[in-house]
């Protein structure tokens, strides 16, 4: 009898880094938020030879395969995607990918492995532990930084700081750019080994804004104060990367929406990682739609893609059946 696990996992944002420094022994830092939408649904069953249906079925053998050449399983798997994550937007298809087929693999042959097990068999979470924390507990996330340890020493992905339920009512904006990738791979390590040195000083503003900016304003749910810390992030840490990216946003399309709203006083907006997604926070439903509905039309030949969605305050969701 074959078994199959199915594992639903949610797309995340990156609103940003708070300390490029790395002064204090850790480096990067950062916060980001769990998505309703987009989400990724894939079914990994044992097979007797490999097989995988989805427009990246690529990615997800090679995954995989190597995944389970470490763990020394010999055999083959059947990979379904029945729902992916965009590629190189922005949203964490990467990681979440790689998490899916590996806790469906500890599933499926009770090997017991956590996602920080995971994370270091198929390389995932070395700058960023937001994508590891929102598999495993959705919600809005702050992420303590990779320990700049000696060179050789073991390296686990950056600890969870604070997790946080999001407002139910709040409803984010994203602004999918389909005709560009954001930076990814060999490239996003070499940018960030080229990068040059960030200020002291400005890693401690940032530190600063999410301490006593960002995290209280979501207690008390404020989502101006929120936006306005989410702002400082942006502004500096896309400046930082503008050489690389071709300025504070990676696309120009997505760059005029953000201008737009904030020209209409939209408090919190910004790019997802290395985009070139960006995002808008709104706080209620009929607001996102009305935005949205006055973007289709100023934007209506930009080729852009959008989607309305809410935080997700829940991990990833597992079930295994039998047949």
């Amino acid at each position: 009898m074959t078994k199959q696990v199915k594992v639903t996992s949610r797309g995340r944002l990156h609103m940003g880094f708070f300390d490029l420094h790395g002064g204090l022994g850790r480096k990067f830092g950062g916060i980001g938020l769990s998505l309703s939408e987009p989400k990724q649904i894939i079914s990994v069953s044992e097979a007797a030879s490999w097989q995988a249906n989805a427009e990246s079925q690529e990615r997800a053998l090679l995954l995989a395969e190597q995944l389970l050449a470490k763990l020394k399983l010999k055999t083959a798997l059947k990979i379904d995607i029945e729902q992916g994550l965009p590629e190189h937007a922005g949203l964490g298809s990467g990681t979440q990918l790689a998490l899916a087929i590996g806790v469906a693999v500890s599933r499926l042959f009770q090997l017991n492995l956590t996602t920080a097990d995971i994370a270091s068999l198929t390389g995932r979470g070395a700058r960023s532990g937001i994508g590891l924390a929102a598999f495993d507990h959705g919600g809005l996330l702050i992420d303590g930084g990779r320990r700049q340890n000696p060179v050789g020493a073991s390296l686990g992905p950056p600890p969870l700081l604070a997790r946080y339920d999001f407002p139910e009512d709040w409803r984010i904006l994203l602004v999918l750019d389909p005709k560009q990738a954001g930076v990814h791979g060999e490239l996003e390590r070499t940018v960030f080994d080229q990068l040059p040195a960030f200020p002291e000083s400005l890693a401690a503003h940032l530190c600063r804004h999410v301490l006593m900016q960002a995290m209280p304003a979501l207690l008390e749910r404020d989502l101006n104060a929120f936006g306005q810390a989410i702002q400082v992030l942006q502004s500096h840490v896309g400046d930082y990367f503008a050489p690389t990216q071709g300025g504070r946003y990676a696309s120009a399309e997505v760059a005029a929406v953000l201008q737009y709203l904030a020209d209409k006083g939209v408090a919190c907006y910004g790019q997802s990682s290395w985009g070139p997604t960006g995002f808008a926070v709104f706080s209620d439903a009929g607001s996102a739609e009305r935005h949205l509905q006055q973007l289709k039309i100023a934007f209506a030949n930009s080729g852009l893609s959008w989607i309305v969605c809410s935080a997700y305050n829940q991990g990833a969701q597992l079930s295994m059946t039998a047949g």
